[in-house]
């Protein structure tokens, strides 16, 4: 039996429409407290470095990243940031220890900037924008319809070359300073290079995509 009210059909999941700015800007990095305790362990290690010896300055900065995982997983809150500090911060501080020069704390930081520049530079040139995949797996929920928009493959091979170009380039700086013994500027970098650039390369990458997909599709030509 009908009762003649019109019904709004269902979105399914591949329908939902895509985060705002803000929200896939504040997932991607963490929000305000992501951003804060992902650095804190930084500044912890150039402070204690500074004023005293490396390893207090290394057992230093692995406790508080410890502390600060430890009250995510206590308040229940997503761990994937904290967890991802914690490791960076591990191994770099277990190669600082270990060779008891402060500058390798951090190396891994620098050969990883190094290799996921590559990475992004590579990928645009083969025609499989890594920036493209990596917007299908935390933006678009596994789909890939971008592969089949001649548009959207030259914006996100573009927007890839961005990407490992400002990666190089930042990470270049770390790798001079660290090649001149610059340890405490090198440890300013590490926090000045860190989340700035990356949050302005996020802003730019969903605002670019956002604009090409709203845009309507060029008509064919007559006749082509």
């Amino acid at each position: 039996m009908t009762t003649g009210q019109h019904t709004e059909p269902e979105l399914g999941p591949e329908d939902a429409p895509l985060p705002s700015i803000a929200e896939q800007m504040a997932d991607q990095l963490g929000g305000w407290r992501g951003l804060v305790e992902s650095s804190i362990p930084v500044v912890v290690f150039v402070i204690a470095n500074v004023v005293g010896d490396l390893r207090p300055a290394v057992i230093a900065s692995v406790a508080v990243t410890l502390l600060i995982a430890g009250l995510r997983l206590a308040q229940r809150r997503p761990v994937r940031h904290a967890v991802n500090g914690l490791f960076g911060i591990a191994i770099g501080a277990a190669i600082a220890w270990r060779t008891g020069d402060e500058r390798d704390f951090y190396l891994p930081g620098i050969l990883y900037g190094i290799g996921y520049g590559l990475a992004l530079l590579l990928s645009a040139a083969i025609r499989q924008p890594l920036v493209g995949w990596i917007w299908s797996v935390l933006v678009a929920k596994g789909r890939s319809e971008w592969r089949d928009d001649p548009r959207l493959v030259r914006t996100f091979t573009q927007l890839t070359v961005l990407w490992g170009v400002v990666w190089l380039a930042k990470v270049g700086v770390q790798a001079g300073l660290y090649l001149a013994h610059q340890d405490t500027a090198l440890g300013v970098a590490r926090l000045a290079l860190g989340y700035p650039p990356y949050a302005l390369l996020l802003l730019i990458t969903v605002w670019v995509v956002r604009r090409v997909t709203r845009e309507p599709a060029p008509e064919p030509l007559p006749g082509a």
